[in-house]
C-alpha cells in the first residue's frame, strides 16, 4: 500500500474486491431468480420476508470485518505485525462463538419471527423452511463476511475473490440442480445457499491457518482476549453494522407497508428492486471495502496528501458509476423486471414502474456509502455510524411511513430518493467539517 494511488492503480487494486462483492450479490440473486421462476411468487415473497432477519444476524461478521481490518491495517502501518495478527485471531474467534449462539436462538424462534415480519398464510411455512435451512450454516457465513476485508489487509484480495467465485458458481449449479432439475423448490434453493455459506467460510479459514499462507496475516495459537482491541474494532465497524441493520429494518418496514397497500405482489416487486439494486450497489460496497484498507494505511502512516487525493478521486469515480448505473436501469427496467417475474404480467409491470422511480437513488447513494466508509477507515466509527443510522433509520424509515400518506403507493417507491438527498447534505457537512481534524 506504499506509494501514490492514481486512478489506474485505484481501479487495478480495487476491482478484485468489487468483483468479490459482485459475485456474492449474484450468489444471492440466483436464489431469488430460481425461486421466483420455479417455485412461484408466494415462495419468492416468503424468502424476501425472512431474508432481512438473516442479513441482520450476519451483520456481526460485517462489523468485525470492517472495523477489525481497519484496526489491523493501522497496526500494520505502525509496524506491529504480531499485534495485528493477535487482534485478527481474537476477532474471528469471537465472531464464530457469538454467531453460533445467536443462530441457535433464531432457529428456535423462526416461526414467530416470520409472522412478526409480515408473513401470512402459505408464506409462513415457506419462510420457516428457508430460514431454518440457511441458519444451519449461517455462523460459518459470518466468518466469510468477517475475513473478506482482511484479505485486502493481507495483500491477498484475490483470495476473497476466488472464494466468492467458487461459492457463486457452486450456488448456481446447485440451484439449477436442486430447484430446476429435482424440483425441490424453495427447499432446494435454501440447501444450495447453505452449502455455499459453508464453503465461503471454510476456504479463507483454512488458508490463513495453513503453512501455505504466504501473507503476514495469520491465525496465532495463543491470542488472549484483548477487550480494548475488541471494543475499538466493534466501534470502528459500528457504521457497517448499523448500516446493514438499518437497511434491513427499513426493508422489513417496506414489506409491512407493501403488504398493507398492495399485498403479496408488492413484496415480490420490492424483492425485484432489491436484487437488481444489489447488483449495482455491490460495486460501491466492494470499492469501499477495498479503498478503506488503503485509507487506513495512509492514515496510520500520516500521509495527509494521499488521503486528500484518495477522497477526491473516489468522489469522481463514484459520480461516474452512479450516472452509468442509473442510465442502465432506466433503459433496461422492463427487461430486468421480466427476468424475475415475467410469468406474471401485472407483477412485471408493477416492478418496472417501481424500478424507474426507486433506482434514481443511485445518482446519490454512492456518495453517502463512501462517506460512511471514509470515517470507518479513519477509525472514527461513531461519525460513520451517525451517517449510516441517519440515512436509513431516520430519513428513509421516516419517508417510508410519511410519504405514502401524501402520495399513496408512489410515496413508498420515492422514499429512498428523498432520504438519499437528505443524507447527502449530512455527509457533505461531516466530510467538510472534519477535514481540518484529519488534514485532508
Amino acid at each position: 500500500m506504499e506509494g501514490h494511488y492514481g486512478y489506474r492503480r485505484i481501479i487495478r487494486e480495487m476491482w478484485p474486491m468489487v468483483l468479490m462483492i459482485l459475485v456474492t450479490s449474484i450468489d444471492s440473486i440466483v436464489d431469488g431468480w430460481f425461486i421466483s421462476n420455479f417455485a412461484g411468487s408466494t415462495a419468492f415473497a416468503a424468502m424476501n420476508i425472512i431474508w432481512p432477519a438473516i442479513a441482520i444476524i450476519s451483520a456481526l461478521g460485517l462489523m468485525v470485518g470492517a472495523g477489525g481490518s481497519a484496526l489491523v491495517s493501522k497496526t500494520y502501518g505502525e509496524g506491529d505485525i504480531e499485534r495485528g495478527n493477535h487482534i485478527f485471531t481474537m476477532l474471528i474467534r469471537l465472531t464464530f462463538i457469538a454467531g453460533l449462539a445467536i443462530c441457535i436462538v433464531f432457529f428456535i424462534l423462526m416461526r414467530p419471527a416470520s409472522e412478526a415480519l409480515g408473513a401470512q398464510g402459505a408464506m409462513i411455512r415457506y419462510a420457516v423452511i428457508y430460514g431454518r435451512i440457511v441458519t444451519v450454516t449461517l455462523p460459518v457465513y459470518m466468518l466469510q463476511l468477517a475475513i473478506q476485508p482482511f484479505c485486502m489487509t493481507a495483500g491477498k484480495p484475490s483470495l476473497g475473490t476466488i472464494t466468492c467465485i467458487i461459492c457463486g458458481v457452486n450456488n448456481i449449479i446447485l440451484d439449477a440442480l436442486f430447484v430446476a432439475v429435482f424440483g425441490w423448490g424453495l427447499t432446494g434453493a435454501a440447501v444450495a445457499t447453505a452449502i455455499s455459506f459453508l464453503l465461503g467460510g471454510l476456504i479463507p479459514v483454512i488458508y490463513f491457518s495453513s503453512k501455505r499462507n504466504s501473507t503476514p496475516l495469520r491465525f496465532l495459537r495463543n491470542s488472549p482476549d484483548n477487550w480494548r482491541a475488541i471494543g475499538k474494532s466493534l466501534s470502528n465497524g459500528l457504521s457497517e453494522f448499523v448500516g446493514n441493520i438499518s437497511y434491513n429494518v427499513v426493508g422489513i418496514c417496506y414489506n409491512l407497508q407493501l403488504m398493507k397497500y398492495i399485498g403479496e405482489k408488492g413484496v415480490s416487486a420490492y424483492g425485484v428492486l432489491l436484487y437488481i439494486g444489489f447488483i449495482f450497489g455491490s460495486v460501491f460496497i466492494g470499492y469501499n471495502m477495498g479503498v478503506s484498507q488503503v485509507i487506513s494505511y495512509k492514515f496510520g502512516a500520516g500521509d495527509k496528501k494521499e488521503l486528500r487525493s484518495l477522497l477526491q478521486k473516489s468522489c469522481v469515480l463514484i459520480a461516474i458509476a452512479g450516472l452509468a448505473f442509473t442510465a442502465i436501469i432506466e433503459l433496461l427496467a422492463p427487461q430486468l423486471a421480466y427476468a424475475f417475474v415475467g410469468y406474471d404480467a401485472e407483477l412485471s409491470n408493477l416492478s418496472t414502474y417501481a424500478l424507474r422511480i426507486y433506482m434514481v437513488s443511485f445518482l446519490i447513494c454512492g456518495f453517502n456509502m463512501f462517506a460512511s466508509a471514509w470515517f470507518t477507515a479513519l477509525n472514527n466509527g461513531p461519525v460513520s455510524a451517525v451517517i449510516s443510522f441517519t440515512r436509513t433509520l431516520v430519513f428513509e424509515l421516516g419517508c417510508v411511513f410519511v410519504l405514502p400518506l401524501i402520495l399513496g403507493i408512489d410515496g413508498i417507491w420515492l422514499a429512498v430518493n428523498v432520504a438519499e438527498v437528505l443524507a447527502l447534505l449530512l455527509s457533505a457537512a461531516l466530510v467538510l467539517g472534519l477535514r481540518h481534524k484529519y488534514g485532508y
